[in-house]
């Protein structure tokens, strides 16, 4: 089985996938992105591992319900977004196998039985992959946003990526919601363009050393007040630590105002 790269995802605002009436082509690139990820894969993926930006806890978490089911953590979205399903079977097994590789690396980690699909989670498997049969597990992030024991936990789940695991990082590379109009752009093009430069043209030890002091780059505070959407890119770097990164979505005005990127980390395997 070929190895597999991981990703660092802008995963969009809320359920937009389910929001073409409201939106139009707002979501256009960003979508044809997370279809084109899918389709670079066809064939290879057995199972998703999800590091997502919307679940914090005090020790890192892995959901193991064979049968996940929805949490709807936005608001002030249309009513039949609350309804929406995504219903890919979780995987108890890849669940169980991941907490043991953390846990032989010496990183606390726990199993969360009722933990449901959040949209960090839905929103961009939805776009990527809508018929929704391939087993997805959840990883929280870490309360303390520590960049270098998500590093750390990305790469003690790497050997996952010789068994047709993809371990993707959602988030989003600018996320400040008070900054989200005109003023936010300036500080998004500064911030991603450190980014680009960062995850693209570093050697892996440079990335790996800029990334731990990611708050000292142009504007880091600005586009991530709180960096609750960038630390799973930490995670997925951690997973791929020597090797390249890949620049696969790129918006200079992303909501017609702000800088959005995702990132893919190794090559991709022949199919």
């Amino acid at each position: 089985m070929s190895r597999l790269p991981t990703y660092y995802l802008s995963h969009g605002g809320g359920p937009w996938p389910w929001m073409r009436e409201q939106t139009g082509g707002r979501y256009d690139r960003l979508e044809a992105s997370l279809q084109a990820m899918a389709q670079a894969h066809q064939g290879q993926v057995r199972a998703i591992l999800m590091v997502t930006a919307h679940w914090e806890t005090p020790d890192f978490t892995l959901s193991s319900s064979p049968q996940p089911g929805m949490l709807y953590d936005y608001y002030g979205f249309p009513p039949h977004t609350y309804q929406v399903h995504y219903r890919a079977p979780g995987s108890p097994e890849l669940a169980q196998h991941a907490l043991e590789l953390l846990q032989a690396g010496g990183a606390t980690a726990h199993l969360d039985p009722e933990r449901g699909f959040d949209h960090g989670t839905f929103s961009a498997l939805q776009a990527a992959y809508p018929e929704a049969q391939i087993p997805v597990v959840q990883l929280s992030v870490l309360q303390s946003f520590d960049p270098a024991a998500h590093i750390a936990a990305g790469r003690l789940l790497a050997p996952l990526r010789d068994e047709g695991v993809l371990i993707i990082g959602s988030g989003l590379s600018y996320h400040n919601l008070r900054l989200l109009n005109a003023a936010g752009t300036v500080p998004s093009q500064q911030f991603d363009a450190w980014l680009q430069q960062t995850l693209t043209a570093a050697t892996p030890d440079e990335r790996e050393a800029q990334l731990l002091q990611w708050e000292q780059a142009p504007s880091a505070r600005i586009a991530h007040a709180r960096e609750d959407h960038l630390i799973p890119l930490m995670v997925a770097v951690g997973a791929a630590h020597d090797e390249a990164g890949t620049c696969v979505y790129h918006e200079d005005l992303f909501m017609g105002v702000v800088a959005a990127s995702s990132f893919r980390f190794g090559a991709v395997a022949a199919g």
